[in-house]
C-alpha cells in the first residue's frame, strides 16, 4: 500500500487532480459558510443589557450565603465562604499572584472576558495545560517512538518544549481573540461616531446616544454594540461618568476610542459642546480607515505573485499547449513510437 501511495504522489495527473479537488472544496466552503453561520448578536446584547441585574442578584445571593454561613458557624468571619471548582483551585494555589498581573487582566478585558470567573479559568488553564501537553508529548516521543533517530537529551528537551508551549497557549488564544475583537471595533468605529454625532446634534443625551448607536451598529459589529451597551449601563450606576468613559477605553485598547473618551471627559469636566470634537474625530477615524485600506490594497500585488505563478500559470500553459501536444502525439511525433516500421 505504501508503494502505491508513493507512486501516486509522483504521478503528475494525481497531483493535479488533488489540487483541483482542494480548489473546488475551498471555493464551495467560501460560498457556503456564510449561509450556515449564525449570529449571536441578540443573545450577547441581551446578556449585556441584563448585566446590572445579574450583578445585583449575584451580590444578594452572596450576602444571603454569608448570612447563612454566619448563622451556622456562630460569630464567624465574613470571609468564611464555601468555594468550589476552579475558584477553589486558584485560591488554594494562589495562582493569581503567581501567574497574573495588570497586563493579564487588561488582555482578558480586551478579548471580551470580563469578571473574576474568566480570570480564574485563564489561570487554571495556564496551570493545567503544561501538564497536559507534557504528557501528550512524552507519550508520543517515548510511547510511540517519536523522534527515534534523535538522542535521549533531544527527546527530553522536546518534551519540555511541549510543556512550555502548553504554558503559553492560553496567552496566544486570548491575544488572538483580542486582536479579532479590536479589528471588528476599529472597522465599525467611524460609522459609530457618525451616528453618535447625529444623535448628539439632534438633542439626545449621551446615554440615549450610546443606546441608539448600539442598536444601529450591532449588525456591523456586535463587539462594538456590546461595549456601548455596557458603557451605557455604567453611566447609569457609576458615581462618576468619567470612570465609565475610561472603562470603555480600557476594554477596547484602541487609540481612536481613547481620543473620543478624552473628548467626552473634557466636555464633562468643562461643559463644552462635544459636537465639533466628534465631527473632527469622526473625520480622522474615517481617513485612517481609508488609509489602512489603501495600504492593504497596495500590498496585495506582491502577495498575489507567488499564488499566480504556482496555480494560474501551469493551468494556463496546460490549456494553451495541451491541444498542440495532443496533435503531435496523435501524429507520432515527440510522444509517438520512434522505432522504424
Amino acid at each position: 500500500m505504501i508503494t502505491t501511495i508513493a507512486k501516486a504522489m509522483h504521478n503528475p495527473a494525481f497531483i493535479f487532480a488533488v489540487l483541483v479537488g482542494i480548489s473546488i472544496f475551498a471555493t464551495l466552503m467560501t460560498f457556503l459558510m456564510p449561509m450556515f453561520s449564525g449570529t449571536s448578536l441578540k443573545t450577547r446584547m441581551k446578556s449585556v443589557a441584563l448585566e446590572r441585574d445579574q450583578i445585583r442578584s449575584r451580590e444578594r445571593a452572596r450576602m444571603a450565603a454569608d448570612a447563612e454561613t454566619r448563622r451556622k458557624n456562630g460569630a464567624s468571619s465574613l470571609r468564611v465562604t464555601e468555594r468550589q471548582g476552579v475558584r477553589q483551585l486558584v485560591e488554594r494555589l494562589d495562582l493569581q499572584r503567581a501567574l497574573a498581573d495588570e497586563n493579564t487582566v487588561n488582555s482578558l478585558r480586551i478579548a471580551g472576558f470580563r469578571g473574576q470567573n474568566a480570570l480564574n479559568i485563564f489561570l487554571a488553564a495556564r496551570f493545567g495545560l503544561p501538564f497536559v501537553t507534557l504528557g501528550l508529548t512524552t507519550l508520543w516521543i517515548f510511547g510511540m517512538d517519536g523522534l527515534a533517530a534523535q538522542s535521549t537529551m533531544i527527546r527530553m528537551a522536546a518534551c519540555f518544549a511541549g510543556a512550555y508551549v502548553g504554558f503559553y497557549l492560553p496567552n496566544l488564544y486570548v491575544k488572538n481573540v483580542g486582536s479579532k475583537r479590536q479589528q471588528s471595533i476599529k472597522l465599525a468605529w467611524p460609522d459609530a461616531l457618525d451616528l453618535m454625532l447625529i444623535c448628539v446634534e439632534s438633542g439626545m443625551s449621551i446615554e440615549a446616544a450610546f443606546k441608539k448607536v448600539s442598536e444601529e451598529i450591532g449588525a456591523q459589529s456586535a463587539e462594538l454594540a456590546e461595549e456601548l451597551v455596557l458603557t451605557n449601563a455604567e453611566l447609569s450606576f457609576l458615581p462618576e461618568r468619567r470612570q465609565a468613559y475610561e472603562n470603555l477605553a480600557n476594554r477596547t485598547g484602541l487609540e481612536p476610542v481613547k481620543s473620543v473618551v478624552q473628548a467626552l471627559t473634557q466636555s464633562e469636566r468643562y461643559g463644552t459642546s462635544i459636537g465639533g470634537a466628534l465631527r473632527v474625530l469622526s473625520d480622522e477615524s474615517r481617513d485612517a480607515r481609508l488609509m489602512e485600506a489603501e495600504k492593504k490594497a497596495a500590498a496585495l500585488p506582491p502577495k498575489l505573485t507567488v499564488p499566480m505563478i504556482v496555480f494560474l500559470l501551469p493551468v494556463l500553459f496546460a490549456v494553451i499547449l495541451g491541444p498542440a501536444f495532443i496533435q503531435i502525439s496523435a501524429q507520432g511525433g515527440i510522444f509517438g513510437d520512434a522505432t522504424p516500421k
